[in-house]
């Protein structure tokens, strides 16, 4: 099976980073319902903070269009890639698929013979119902582990492929995604449908679970008055725990963290477990706590610095600083904010403060998740936990 042309659905971090990747050697088209994205992209700017994305886009010869035309984008296309959003929905504990369907359908009418590989994040056992709902048995899953602002290099140097079945279309992606990364001699592993989806979540729901346990090993130290740096330092010089992903945070949060863990705990449904409930309570459980220790110090105002997660991103989707926002303001507490990333003036209607000086003046207290040298002339104010000063 020859691949000319290969269609990306989604901009964002997965779509944006794997169109800029597949463009080194093949003709992409990435489609999106955002003109302004759409337009950015072909004028080589990158709608997202990923420093090798913009690289790319400015100094790579890159066979890569955009587009809003399904038309353009599935004529004649040889594979299709869906890297859409599907947001958790707390109600009926699983992910709103329809963007994924929606994508499906439209292929089907424009190209019928053309391979789909999903990259979205899925319950597991989506694809194989997908597959018969619409009678295509050229659909597999592909998780993807990327890190928010690192999206473009993760796929570069990549930890493994996975790819959900061992069918000749689904081999030719795993091929190709080895032939444009820069690793050399990854790892491909080929499982079924079902298999890959599971990678995906209990992989997220473990990091989860690291972040779950620094996050309690600190909040027994601060409450206790010990040093949780050299403890976490005592802990991971253990070569099987090891010093990575160790760093105290106001919690696990972002896109993928938290719907995956309530994904994952909704599967277990009939299965038995204590593990996986655990980890999305000890989430819950941090935010309370780094609420109380806020609300104990009697702050008039509450500074947020930043509603990113990690330093060097743009992206503050459910952050876990919001979670905090929402349980200090609920004790009459006013929050402003500092994101120099935000237009609006305000943020679920707490007042956004563009100018740093005068934030720093206002606030009694200032919240960083992550620590920034912009704070050292106010440390005295500053609550944090970031003790290694890293993501």
């Amino acid at each position: 099976m020859t691949i000319n042309k290969i269609t990306v659905v989604g901009t964002g971090y997965v779509g944006l980073s794997l169109s800029t990747l597949l463009s080194t050697k093949y003709s992409v088209v990435a489609l999106d319902i955002d003109e302004n994205k759409i337009n950015m992209i072909n004028n080589k700017q990158s709608p997202i903070h990923d420093d090798l994305i913009i690289e790319y886009l400015n100094n790579i010869d890159l066979s890569l269009v955009a587009t809003t035309d399904k038309e353009i984008a599935y004529k004649n296309t040889d594979l299709v890639i869906v890297a859409t959003p599907t947001n958790y929905d707390e109600i009926t504990n699983t992910f709103d698929t329809k963007s994924i369907e929606s994508v499906i359908e439209d292929v089907i009418q424009f190209n019928t013979k053309a391979p789909i590989i999903i990259k979205s994040t899925i319950p597991v056992g989506y694809t194989n119902r997908i597959k018969v709902k619409y009678g295509k048995e050229n659909i597999c899953f592909s998780p993807e582990f990327l890190r928010e602002g690192k999206a473009l290099y993760d796929n570069l140097y990549p930890s493994r492929i996975i790819v959900g079945s061992d069918d000749e279309f689904a081999v030719n992606f795993a091929n190709i995604l080895s032939d444009v990364c820069l690793k050399p001699n990854v790892s491909i592993l080929l499982m079924n449908n079902t298999e890959a989806e599971a990678v995906k979540l209990f992989s997220n729901t473990y990091l989860a679970l690291r972040i779950a346990y620094f996050n309690e090993l600190d909040t027994y130290a601060e409450v206790n008055d010990l040093d949780s740096k050299k403890i976490i330092e005592g802990v991971g010089l253990d070569p099987r725990i090891g010093m990575h992903y160790n760093n105290p945070s106001f919690g696990y949060g972002g896109y993928c963290l938290p719907k995956d863990t309530k994904q994952l705990l909704a599967n277990y449904q009939n299965v038995p477990q204590n593990m996986i409930s655990a980890i999305v309570d000890a989430n819950r459980t941090r935010k309370d706590h780094i609420s109380n220790m806020i609300i104990q110090k009697n702050p008039a105002i509450v500074g947020i610095y930043r509603l990113t997660m990690k330093s060097g991103s743009d992206n503050y989707r459910q952050s876990a600083i919001q979670g905090i926002m929402k349980r200090i303001k609920a004790k009459g507490i006013e929050v402003v904010i500092y994101e120099p990333t935000m237009k609006e003036d305000t943020f679920f209607k707490s007042r956004v403060v563009s100018d740093v000086s005068e934030f720093k003046k206002i606030s009694d207290v200032i919240l960083a998740n992550r620590w920034s040298d912009d704070l050292i002339d106010v440390t005295s104010k500053v609550y944090t936990r970031d003790l290694f000063e890293e993501n």
